[in-house]
């Protein structure tokens, strides 16, 4: 091979070779620097507090909770209950929506769930349309676990939120909360379907009322006496 072929070989190779070197460096680059994953700031509840809807108000609600993601290193954030509350006496209503912070929301995965208030109630036509990322594989509990659904034994697809489908506590005069989630025996509580399906509505926040606030009569719709929780921070 002559002079000149080789320098034009060696012209024509040079670009490819660089090429496969910056490709080798950047996969290299990508091995030592992986992507960050988001933290937690969100997850259903594994078990419930065990008193069916009396879960010691929205103060107990939110202590098991905090005490939940404690034990999956998430105990560094602010966690709240995804439960609103009636108004009662002199006590005012509090919706669930005002409790949880402005997002956005990850689960134990990294995946996103929503990145605002509007986008994880659907507060304008288009975020109704597509809805928030809530279903049965991304609505997981603290330990990255898919929540029983439909068709599971047992289902525990319900809720506990006490809410409207906007996330706003329910204004008439039945109760929708267990007593404000202190009660195990009188009153009904509003739950939503951690799996979007079944019933025929298919909100994940406001689905159907219970039989009652009793473990039993949660278990007996689709229940666990379990709930959202959501970090502030």
């Amino acid at each position: 091979m002559t002079v000149t072929k080789r320098l034009l070989l060696a012209a024509f190779m040079l670009p490819m070779l660089f090429g496969a070197y910056l490709l080798l460096a950047k996969e290299e680059g990508a091995r030592q620097n992986p992507p960050q994953r988001h933290p937690p700031t969100f997850f259903v509840t594994s078990v419930g507090v065990g008193k069916g809807g009396d879960l010691g108000g929205l103060a107990g609600a939110d202590a098991h909770c905090q005490a939940l993601a404690a034990t999956v290193g998430a105990g560094n954030h602010t966690w709240r209950a995804y439960l609103s509350t009636q108004a009662r006496g002199d006590q005012p209503a509090v919706n669930a929506r005002d409790r949880i912070g402005q997002g956005p929301w990850y689960n134990s995965k990294g995946v996103a769930i929503a990145q605002d208030l509007s986008d994880l109630h659907g507060d304008t036509m288009e975020e109704a349309r597509l809805g928030s990322n809530l279903f049965k594989q991304s609505a997981l509990n603290e330990k990255g676990q898919v929540v029983n659904g439909a068709g599971d034994t047992p289902n525990t697809h319900d809720m506990l939120t006490g809410s409207q489908p906007d996330g706003r506590a329910y204004t008439d005069s039945a109760d929708h909360t267990c007593n404000n989630w202190t009660s195990s025996s009188s009153g009904s509580a509003q739950v939503g379907h951690s799996d979007r399906t079944g019933g025929g509505n298919t909100s994940w926040n406001s689905s159907h009322a219970t039989r009652g606030c009793s473990q039993q009569d949660l278990e007996s719709t689709g229940g666990a006496g379990l709930f959202y929780c959501f970090a502030i921070d």
